[in-house]
Order: C-alpha cells, then sequence, then structure tokens
C-alpha cells in the first residue's frame, strides 16, 4: 500500500502540484483506507493530473473506479485510496484535511 501511495504523491510532485498531504483512514468508518489531498494551480492542472495519474499507473495494474471532474475539483476513486485534487480556493474553503481527521478523533 506504501508503494502505490508514494508513486501517486511522487507524481503530483513531479507535476507541480502544490501541498500534497496523505491521510491514514484505516480504522476508521471511512470508504477509502488512504485520501490524498493536493493543490492544483490552474483548473486545467487538476484534469491534467488526473490524466498523468492514470497514463501511469493504469499499466501498473492500478484500477480508477470513477472520477469526478470540475473547474475547481477532481475527485478520484481508486477504490480504497481517495485522491481530491483541488484548487487553492476551494481547498480553503472545504479543508478536506481537517474534516478526515476530525472524522479520525471521533472514531476513536
Amino acid at each position: 500500500m506504501q508503494e502505490r501511495i508514494d508513486r501517486i504523491v511522487k507524481i503530483l510532485d513531479e507535476k507541480k502540484a502544490e501541498n500534497i498531504e496523505v491521510v491514514d483512514m484505516r480504522g476508521n468508518d471511512y470508504l477509502a483506507s488512504f485520501v490524498v489531498v493536493a493543490t492544483t494551480l490552474t483548473a486545467r492542472h487538476g484534469v491534467s493530473l488526473l490524466d498523468e495519474l492514470k497514463t501511469t499507473l493504469k499499466p501498473l495494474g492500478e484500477v480508477f473506479l470513477g472520477s469526478e471532474e470540475s473547474d475547481e475539483w477532481v475527485a478520484v476513486d481508486m477504490g480504497d485510496i481517495f485522491v481530491h485534487l483541488m484548487s487553492e480556493n476551494y481547498r480553503a474553503k472545504y479543508n478536506i484535511e481537517e474534516f478526515l481527521k476530525s472524522l479520525k478523533k471521533a472514531s476513536f
């Protein structure tokens, strides 16, 4: 699992995503074991990052169950890993990392 997470983070970092954070949700009542959150530079940047993830990871056996795209946010469902690629404004507005961390605290 860690190798998969590391690959995702490396791709995002190499393609200039910012403030990449991984939240471990194992042991909590959440849909995925890990959530990767990153800030995009522009609206098109998020779609470009998604394309790069698919191009690089599908040949390695990664499965992409679905994705949702908007101008401000790309959400990727890889089964046990979710990836959220958000504009700086959306990331500040929704503060998904804090939400996830609060779910972890509530589970204990």
